[in-house]
Order: C-alpha cells, then structure tokens, then sequence
C-alpha cells in the first residue's frame, strides 16, 4: 500500500515528517507522500532523517495546495515536485504571509466577541511557517469555549460564521502550473468532497493528471464513477489516507487505510517519468 496523502507539523498534522516516516514503516507501507498544505518544509525535514536512518519504504515528496473556484474548495495534490523551485517558492511565501493575515484577523475578530484567545496561543499550535483555521479551532478547543474543532468551525470559524475571513484568493488553474513547473504531477485532492460532477470535469479540463480515487470518506460508488473517469479521460488512479493524526476529526485519523496498489504507483513513476500511459 501507498499512502499518498498525509499531513506533517510543517502544515497542520500532529506527528512530524520523522514520526511520520517512523510509523509508516512499522506497518508496513510501501510508500508515503507527505502533502503538506501549502508548504514543502516538511520534505526537508524527511530527507534528512532518511539520510541517517535509511527506510524501507519509499518517500515521495509532495504538496497539498488549498484553491478555490466559483466559492468551492478545491485542493490539488502534486507529486515528486522539485521542492527548491524558486517559482513555487515565491508564491508559497506569498501564500503563507497571506495565511497568517487571515489568522490574525480571525483571532481579532473572536477577541471582539469576548472570547479570550491571543494570536500567540494560535501561532503556538502551529508549530510550523504554516497557519490556518484549524490552529484557531484548537485554540478555541482549549480554552473551552467548543468541545471539538468541529463545533468550532460551527460556531465561530466556519463559512457564514461570525469570526469567519475569506480566504486569500488562489486559483486551481495556477496550482496546476506551479506543480507542472516543479516537475510535480497534479492530481484533484478527494473529488468526492466537491458539491458536484461539473466542478470535477472542470478541474480536469484544467489540465489534471489524475483523481484521488481511494479516499476515506468516498463511497463505493464514488470510487467505481471515479474509476470510470481516470479510464475515460486516461488519468492517473492515485489515493491516500489524508491522515493528520490520531485522534482528529472524522475517519482520516488511521494511517495507511487508504492509498493504492503497486501496479498504481508505477503507472505514477511512470507519467512522472515521461512516459505515455493509459489506463485500462
């Protein structure tokens, strides 16, 4: 199995780029992704621990970058992208300086309504460059004003919620070239998720190389209509766990219980590689 979608510190997981590695090696992974969002520091932080404790697994660095279209949110994964492409780095800072922004303001915006967080508590949960509305939610969590980050984002922090800053605006289309200029390979985060087929055929007009097929929320028949699409449109079949921790909310709290097979991760290799494919 290859767990093509996992979450570090560097964005907003629980266990770091080592642990990471560490436990999917104890249960056996043939390959892991970490696909942080936004951001490419934790692929720093594995290499160099593989570098003095060589894996069995292979390690395949990625990114998980957050877009929006017609108000929807879309995530576009990338694969074996060049992570000190000076390009995607640029627009990374961009990105992340835009982030801390909107944080800011939300934590400002929660203060106002009595609530009694500071921006350093958020900041702190962050543990990385990389801060979002779940580093808010948390920070809400542990003064008790929720129970859960979902409450949270119910609550305060969630769209049409009285906290709630729009998000800085980025563009699928462009998530796409920056990975393609990286050497990457884009692939539609979790297509089950979006609120309709006409936004996925959308996405895959704008020049996707696969769907994210195998995902832990996606029905079986999400998956076989997913599987129809790859075929229809010879994409890639790629999947992940999108693991962030144990203990987060809903069913993406289990390494490794969703990714794909070998035969899947060559054909992966192989279009990363240059190499005409088709999907049978």
């Amino acid at each position: 199995m290859y767990d093509l979608h996992v979450h570090s510190t560097a964005s907003d997981g629980l266990l770091n780029p080592e642990e990471l590695l560490v436990r999917a090696e104890e249960i056996g992974l043939k390959g892991l992704a970490i696909t942080d969002h936004d951001t490419v520091h934790g692929i720093e932080e594995a290499y160099a621990f593989l570098t003095t404790n060589p894996l069995s697994l292979q390690f395949i660095p990625g990114i998980e970058m957050n877009t929006e279209l017609d108000e929807n949110e879309v995530h576009i994964l990338g694969y074996f992208i060049d992570y000190h492409n000076s390009r995607l780095l640029h627009r990374l800072e961009e990105i992340r300086e835009a982030r801390w922004d909107r944080a800011r303001k939300m934590v400002y915006r929660l203060k106002s309504m009595g609530l009694a967080i500071s921006f350093e508590q958020v900041e702190k949960l962050a543990q990385g460059d990389l801060i979002g509305r779940p580093h808010v939610a948390r920070a809400l969590t542990e003064k008790g004003y929720v129970f859960s980050v979902k409450e949270a984002f119910d609550k305060f922090i969630g769209k049409g919620r009285p906290a709630y800053v729009p998000r800085y605006k980025f563009l699928p289309r462009e998530a796409i070239e920056l990975i393609k200029s990286a050497g990457g390979v884009p692939i539609l985060a979790h297509p089950g998720l979006l609120p309709n087929a006409e936004l996925v055929y959308e996405i895959i007009n704008l020049g996707i190389a696969g769907l994210e097929v195998y995902y832990p929320e996606h029905t079986p028949q999400q998956i076989g209509r997913f599987l129809q699409l790859c075929q229809q449109f010879n994409l890639l079949v790629t999947g992940g766990s999108d693991f962030h921790g144990t203990g987060r909310h809903e069913s993406r709290n289990r390494l490794g219980c969703s990714g794909i097979d070998v035969n899947e991760f060559n054909l992966l290799c192989e279009y990363h590689h240059g190499k005409q494919i088709t999907i049978d």
